[in-house]
């Protein structure tokens, strides 16, 4: 082998970036040409459901109690053992009184009124206290208590230079800020607090944005 062959196959060729017709070159595109993948994800985040173990409770307790007793009292009669006063006296009630009566009228509002009651609590979420946040990774769910919420913003608003006190409140769709400035103009106030508290807002993560109003004031004269 001659020095010239040596050199050829300890040589190689470095591969080179070629560009593409479009002018693109193979590099990833940057995070701000490609679009946000979790906006669509955002608008299907849902509430979270409340397990409604007190109502559920109550509920079943009653229905047990009530079950049971007439049970027993079903086969106390079969026993040819008399029926209990309340079975006796319900029995005669509901065979004197007419429908137009007041008390079978009460009863039957009270009725209505339980099952309206927990139908309202089948069908809707609860937990209102509870903000869900942005999906951080697929089949993992967060949520945001309003008042931890609502503390952060404060804590925000209270750098902001001319603050003398702030209250916030946050609801399932807005974030009321009610601050007292002492000194500086009551609109530079404000400009800040509205920069101020978006971002807060941002940064809470929450998958339905709030909608920030701000209202600042002078404090009250003694």
């Amino acid at each position: 082998m001659s020095d010239e062959d040596a050199e050829r196959s300890d040589t190689r060729r470095l591969p080179t970036l070629d560009k593409k017709p479009d002018g693109a070159d193979g590099a990833t595109p940057s995070t701000a040409d490609t679009p946000a993948t979790g906006t669509a994800d955002h608008d299907r985040v849902r509430r979270f459901w409340s397990a409604r173990r007190v109502p559920a409770a109550l509920v079943a307790l009653v229905l047990l109690a009530a079950a049971g007793l007439l049970l027993y009292d079903v086969a106390a009669v079969r026993a040819d053992r008399p029926a209990m006063a309340w079975r006796r006296w319900l029995a005669r009630e509901l065979g004197t009184r007419h429908l137009d009566n007041p008390w079978v009228l009460g009863a039957a509002a009270v009725a209505v009124v339980l099952g309206i009651w927990l139908i309202v609590l089948a069908v809707t979420p609860g937990l209102r206290q509870v903000l869900p946040m942005r999906p951080a990774a697929p089949g993992i769910r967060a949520g945001l208590d309003r008042a931890a919420a609502a503390l952060v913003l404060r804590d925000r608003a209270m750098e902001v230079a001319g603050v003398q006190s702030v209250r916030v409140a946050v609801s399932r769709r807005k974030a009321k800020t009610h601050a007292v400035s002492h000194f500086r103009e009551l609109d530079e106030v404000r400009a800040d607090l509205d920069t101020s508290l978006g971002e807060g807002l941002r940064q809470l993560g929450l998958a339905h944005e709030l909608r920030l109003t701000v209202d600042v004031r002078r404090p009250k004269k003694r």
